[in-house]
């Protein structure tokens, strides 16, 4: 355990300038005590790595050292050919380049190591696309992945809605995030205060390159996919603009994150009340609007009593009489007979 520690701080170290105990302390999931031994056994070891004093300080290696570190275990060997995701790369236009690079790992790895990649592609298959629609790669997604790994500054036509006014802009590509099947490009705007927006690949009518622009600066603090979840979160919990009321009994409570929105619901719950006698909870459930809130709420049928707003439990209330009035009157075919009742087979 220790072992590999000493080696991961020493590929870290590797591929920074310089990092910080603490910067360490937090990759390594150690205390920077621990840090402070690993990088004297290091030391002892032969590994030059030398210790900055003062406020800004850290560790860093000395003359450009390089460790030879290169063999890949077959766990690592898998690991690494599954990070793939064929069908995003081949839309962003990387599939040629990507398939090289496996060619040229899989010619370096050792020969007990050449199946990793059929071991990993045929146990494990990432289909990023949603149910029921044809995924339809974005035609600007090429030049859109181009501008975010060179840097470049975009100038764009955005179109948010259809049928709404198309705008023009220059941004800054910072990340493209892959959704559902639809693709997203995280931007910031020159001269808004930094501002980082997110744009729906498939509404560009026009991208290309600012003239005489040679490149702008990515801010060294911006983490992709914490300003992803972060925004994810934020547009689930906008949209959820209308309030419900409502009994659940214990199984309703239980099913109640998966009918709806997760988040709703485990707001819902967690500023619940006490049951009631019946073992039945009273909540309020933020949801997007009447409509959605009768679709979803409908699934949990007899397990949840709508209590308001009074027009919405009004529609439950149809909903359960129609409900009864099917049922009592018992099941019935198409010509009035009972499916399942059929008489006996005539030769």
């Amino acid at each position: 355990m220790r072992a590999a520690r000493l080696i991961h701080l020493v590929l870290l170290l590797q591929s920074r300038a310089a990092m910080t105990a603490a910067e360490l302390a937090e990759r390594l999931e150690v205390s920077e005590r621990t840090v402070a031994r690993d990088v004297q056994a290091l030391a002892e070891a032969g590994v030059p790595v030398y210790a900055d004093r003062g406020r800004t300080g850290g560790y860093r290696l000395v003359g450009g050292y390089r460790t030879r570190l290169t063999g890949l275990g077959r766990t690592e060997a898998e690991a690494l050919f599954l990070s793939g995701v064929p069908g995003a790369l081949r839309e962003m236009g990387l599939a040629d380049a990507a398939s090289a690079a496996r060619l040229k790992v899989s010619a370096a790895l050792l020969p007990e190591l050449r199946g990793a990649p059929d071991s990993a592609a045929q146990r494990f298959h990432l289909d990023a696309p949603g149910w029921w629609r044809e995924p339809d790669a974005p035609e600007l997604l090429p030049a859109v992945a181009e501008a975010v790994w060179t840097d470049r500054t975009l100038a764009v036509t955005y179109r948010r809605q259809p049928g709404a006014a198309a705008v023009e802009r220059e941004v800054e590509p910072y990340g493209l995030v892959l959704k559902a099947g639809v693709w997203y490009l995280v931007a910031r705007l020159p001269g808004a205060g930094g501002a980082y927006r997110v744009y729906r690949v498939e509404r560009f009518e026009r991208v290309g390159p600012v003239p005489g622009e040679a490149g702008f600066e990515r801010a060294e603090d911006f983490d992709l996919p914490a300003f992803w979840a972060e925004r994810a979160e934020a547009f689930a919990r906008s949209i959820l603009r209308d309030e419900v009321t409502l009994r659940l009994s214990p199984g309703g409570l239980r099913r109640l994150p998966y009918v709806t929105d997760r988040l709703a619901a485990e707001d819902a719950v967690a500023g619940a009340g006490e049951p009631d006698d019946r073992g039945w909870t009273a909540v309020r459930l933020r949801v997007e609007s009447a409509d959605v809130a009768y679709t979803q709420l409908l699934a949990l049928g007899p397990d949840a009593e709508l209590l308001g707003p009074p027009e919405l439990r009004a529609r439950f209330a149809e909903a359960a009489a129609r409900s009864a009035e099917l049922y009592g009157r018992g099941p019935t075919g198409g010509a009035g007979s009972s499916p399942g009742r059929r008489g006996p087979r005539r030769p």
